[in-house]
């Protein structure tokens, strides 16, 4: 089988994955669903425990009438911060919303695609939407999403429309984040600061899979150096090989109050000093050729 680095290379060719690897299920094999649908999202933290606390406030705070949410987050258990965090939220009880912690040796959560390919497998929803915990469901947001999926059979669409906030630092993101992690409570951020982009592909925290695919192929399931365990946090190569392997970029749909927290220091990679200061400085970089653009 190919290496990774093989398979980069790959993703962004001619070349169908069908010639290499399972194909998920055709069209006509995939059931349509109407009505109130079941929808799980999957997340993952690591060191990330103040940008999941926006995540799930906004499932306490905007409730879902028209859908049913399984909310899937893998983590690990040397990770104290989100353990208190997870078991806070857990008080909570919110209609149709189920929480489901699922706790993985940190080496298998640093390869999110092992915990992605355990949700797809296992997973009874009708849909399954991989996401990342910066990630926030705002106001009508999943009930739009249950209206935008009825009757369809695609392999992976997306929102056609996400909003950021600018990159925050430690101290500039709203609310108090040092308390947030010593003290587990509810975080959020103003709408105001939520600003619209258009989205062209269904990328690693806006893959929306239909259920059928996702227990036939799994999240990169067939490809085994992607359900490796790692001995650090690994960037998510693996978000465009599933794409080619589903043979699609995805589909847009409308969907309303997708909106995602960005932050500039993240800390799941745990990376010393010069290493994370280069990551910042992109994060930075990234976040003022945005805002110019935007003026």
């Amino acid at each position: 089988m190919p290496g990774r680095r093989t398979l980069k290379l790959l993703a962004g060719s001619p070349l169908p994955a069908r010639w290499l690897y399972p194909s998920p299920p055709t069209t006509d094999a995939r059931t349509p669903r109407h009505g109130t649908l079941s929808i799980e999202i999957v997340s993952h933290c690591w060191g990330y425990s103040r940008l999941l606390a926006y995540q799930l406030t906004s499932l306490i705070d905007h409730p879902v009438i028209e859908a049913r949410i399984r909310m899937t987050v893998f983590y690990s258990d040397e990770d104290s911060a989100t353990s208190r965090l997870l078991e806070f939220v857990a008080t909570h009880s919110i209609e149709n919303v189920v929480w489901n912690w699922q706790v993985l040796p940190k080496e298998q959560l640093f390869r999110r695609s092992i915990g992605r390919n355990l949700a797809a497998k296992a997973s009874t929803a009708d849909w399954v939407w991989f996401t990342d915990c910066d990630l926030t469901f705002q106001a009508h947001c999943l009930d739009s999403l249950n209206r935008a999926l009825q009757g369809r059979t695609d392999a992976l669409v997306y929102p056609r429309i996400e909003s950021k906030t600018d990159a925050y630092s430690d101290t500039n993101t709203s609310g108090d984040v040092s308390n947030s992690l010593q003290r587990p409570r509810l975080l959020r951020v103003d709408p105001d600061n939520f600003v619209p982009h258009t989205v062209t592909r269904a990328t690693g925290p806006l893959q929306i899979t239909h259920g059928d695919v996702a227990r036939a192929v799994g999240y990169c399931d067939a490809v085994p150096c992607f359900q490796q365990p790692q001995p650090r946090w690994q960037k998510a190569e693996e978000d465009r090989v599933f794409r080619w392997l589903l043979g699609t970029q995805g589909v847009a749909i409308d969907v309303d109050g997708v909106c995602r927290v960005q932050h500039v220091s993240k800390g799941r990679y745990g990376e010393p000093g010069v290493s994370a200061a280069a990551r910042q400085g992109v994060r930075r970089l990234q976040d003022k050729r945005r805002r110019a653009h935007m003026d």
